[in-house]
């Protein structure tokens, strides 16, 4: 196989990859809190080839040698977590972040962490008294902190009492407000945390990130408090919308297109050639 096939199939199979993931943006321009993703590419393998000595005329300026392309390939997806637009909804357990920041999550019982921008969470019921959790959509808590009698911070379920109402403000502070109003209760203060390294986020199911098994929590992600010169606030009763721009998906899927196009056209030419200098005659 000469170098020019070898070169158009690794370029094709990258343009695939990318066609992949500019289908799954698409398919998500309408999921509350998704990010969209980016792709990037680099050189597969490149060759340099010294030419004869009797290459090198006087009258030649260019260096005697030239490169040789073997085709490019992804190397990186990364989200991108710039905001989406906050739309208005007026319930109580619609949250969003406006900021850099991330919800987190349990998603199994040995206390594995998840973290989300969907903030479309509702209202589990915990046990026979009535009390609910606050969790997302498929029924994992979201995760709040709270000093325990030792002046320790700890990670907590968000528990609301039967017959309460949730305040949540901007700095994410969670109160339990009684129907009259007049009793209130602490119920800790949603933990937020920062990407410090986004690329090394892995998407999941059900919109949610998770961090690879052997990497380092706290090299990955940072927890803030909002208003601690984080530019981040929760704000209750809106929802971010995904952030994908359907108008820069659809050119990208155009020049994609386009790239595909020339490769497998190279990847034709090649086959019509090697086919020709089979069927020479000496």
């Amino acid at each position: 196989m000469n170098s020019s096939m070898i070169s158009a199939m690794a370029s094709m199979n990258g343009m695939q990859q990318k066609f992949d993931l500019l289908a799954e943006n698409i398919a998500n321009i309408n999921t509350v809190g998704y990010k969209s993703k980016n792709a990037s590419f680099q050189d597969l393998l490149t060759t340099l080839y010294k030419q004869e000595d009797s290459f090198q005329q006087p009258s030649r300026f260019t260096p005697p040698g030239f490169n040789q392309g073997w085709g490019s390939r992804l190397t990186m997806m990364q989200p991108d977590f710039s905001q989406g637009a906050l739309l208005t909804t007026g319930k109580e357990n619609d949250l969003a972040i406006e900021g850099n920041a991330l919800f987190e999550v349990q998603v199994d019982g040995d206390g594995g962490r998840a973290y989300t921008r969907n903030g479309d969470f509702q209202y589990t019921v915990t046990d026979n008294t009535g009390n609910m959790t606050l969790t997302t959509n498929e029924g994992y808590p979201v995760i709040a902190q709270r000093r325990n009698a030792q002046g320790v911070l700890e990670d907590i379920s968000i528990v609301i009492p039967k017959n309460h109402q949730v305040r949540i403000d901007a700095d994410g502070q969670v109160t339990a407000v009684s129907a009259d109003g007049l009793t209130e209760r602490d119920l800790g203060r949603l933990k937020l945390v920062q990407p410090t390294k986004p690329a090394v986020l892995t998407a999941v199911d059900d919109n949610l990130f998770v961090i690879a098994p052997g990497l380092n929590q706290d090299d990955v992600v940072r927890t803030i408090l909002p208003g601690d010169g984080t530019e981040a606030a929760v704000r209750q009763g809106f929802l971010e919308q995904s952030n994908v721009q359907l108008a820069d998906q659809m050119t990208e899927l155009m020049i994609v297109q386009r790239a595909y196009q020339m490769s497998a056209r190279a990847l034709t030419s090649s086959d019509t050639m090697m086919g020709l200098a089979n069927n020479l005659r000496g």
